[in-house]
């Protein structure tokens, strides 16, 4: 039975979420503890007709161990921050399934400048990819696999914690359903009404409140588009680019920030958990925060490089959603993000204005203020009483969330 849903759920991520193609390059990221996995993965691929397949991999043990004992010059030298790889296959024009696995706090004893400056690293060494996926030139996948660490870290008193992730994640994902892509088509179809929706009326700004101090209010450009986690090509196929997706989000005026948000959510980044967490921003700029875990590497993700300290997205997901109401935490961003309404620090989506994958990066910044940076990290803010007023240019405000929720309008 795993067999058949592990070899369901590479399937959907090849085919439905990817769609690749016959003689197509396939660019494959993970953590070395799933190798099982890609080799399913690589038996369906073949079987698709892909003949050239890079495999990034990577063993975060062997990670921390360099960070504990090398400098930062000679840490340069190890593939794991090299992503020129990236670069090489995106001109191909390559498929990039991208398995995120999480291992919380195994990199809490590491200094955290040295994590942020080999995390910049690595983002510098991959920019041509950056540069063809922001023209909507690459189809492109974010899913989740279990690792034996992270599983452990969530269901601490089990006797087969990897097992009982995968089938938090086939739930989630509707593999165990006989048809999971209809259940996903019909829902991203959901998601780009609600898009719609949200488009017609124009909002100028948003206003946020709920009962742990949230009370934020920011921006969006002029033309900007509101998006689900469907991307459409620049040679019109529809990829998903994370699976599971639960958001539909936009990308606001970087400069217009006003306010605090409190995190909702633990946030792991670069395997250390920062948690209770919260960020002041003025003119757009964060200009306090604080955190009682993982303070130093949050300092450092706001100040990883240029705009790193402005946002890139915001997102809304219902607190009454599939994901929130499994009542987990999984500490992995791309299932937490998808439980709620969430910012990110960071890089903009130029899909997120009319025309935008066709315009300059710098010309979106000068003239959208859509921020441009090599970093995007999300974080969580949703609750189950957030508040969000859509306020349009004509000064009309409209409730778009009401206590967790979108309002019957936006439903």
């Amino acid at each position: 039975m795993m067999e058949e849903l592990l070899e369901k759920y590479a399937q959907v991520l090849l085919e439905s979420c990817l769609k690749v193609e016959k003689d197509q390059p396939l660019f494959i990221s993970y953590n070395i503890e799933r190798s099982d996995f890609v080799r399913i993965v690589t038996k369906i691929a073949y079987k698709l007709g892909v003949k050239d397949i890079y495999y990034d991999v990577v063993d975060p043990y062997l990670k921390h161990e360099a960070l504990m004992n090398l400098e930062v010059e000679e840490l340069k030298k190890l593939r794991f921050w090299n992503k020129e790889m990236w670069n090489v296959y995106a001109k191909k024009n390559a498929a990039f399934l991208m398995l995120a696995s999480e291992m919380p706090g195994l990199m809490g004893d590491v200094d955290s400048k040295k994590v942020s400056t080999m995390t910049k690293y690595a983002l510098e060494t991959r920019k041509e990819f950056d540069s063809f996926r922001d023209k909507s030139e690459l189809a492109w996948c974010i899913a989740a696999v279990p690792t034996y660490s992270w599983a452990k870290e969530l269901f601490k008193d089990s006797t087969n914690p990897v097992e009982e992730l995968w089938d938090k994640i086939f739930d989630i994902c509707s593999i165990k359903e006989k048809d999971p892509v209809s259940i996903w088509n019909s829902k991203i179809e959901k998601l780009d009404l609600r898009s719609n929706k949200l488009n017609n009326y124009k909002f100028k700004t948003l206003k946020y409140k709920s009962s742990n101090g949230t009370d934020f209010k920011i921006n969006l450009p002029k033309n900007h588009l509101w998006a689900s986690g469907k991307s459409v090509l620049a040679d019109g196929r529809e990829v998903l680019v994370n699976f599971p997706t639960e958001e539909v989000f936009t990308s606001p005026d970087c400069m217009s920030a006003e306010g605090i948000v409190y995190s909702s959510k633990p946030l792991s980044y670069q395997d250390v958990v920062i948690d209770n967490f919260n960020i002041s921003f003025k003119d757009g700029k964060v200009v306090g925060f604080s955190a009682e875990n993982g303070y130093d590497t949050l300092k450092e993700l706001i100040n990883i490089c240029d705009n790193s300290n402005m946002l890139g997205e915001v997102a809304l997901v219902e607190y009454d959603s599939p994901i929130s109401n499994t009542n987990q935490v999984f500490l992995e961003t791309l299932y937490d993000e998808n439980a709620a309404c969430h910012i990110a620090l960071g890089d903009s989506f130029p899909e997120c204005v009319e025309d935008g994958p066709k315009i300059d990066k710098k010309v979106l910044f000068d003239q959208y203020h859509l921020n441009n940076c090599d970093s995007h990290v999300d974080f969580m803010i949703g609750t189950s009483d957030l508040n969000i007023i859509g306020v349009t240019s004509s000064g009309e405000e409209v409730q778009i969330f009401k206590d967790g929720n979108f309002t019957e309008e936006f439903k």
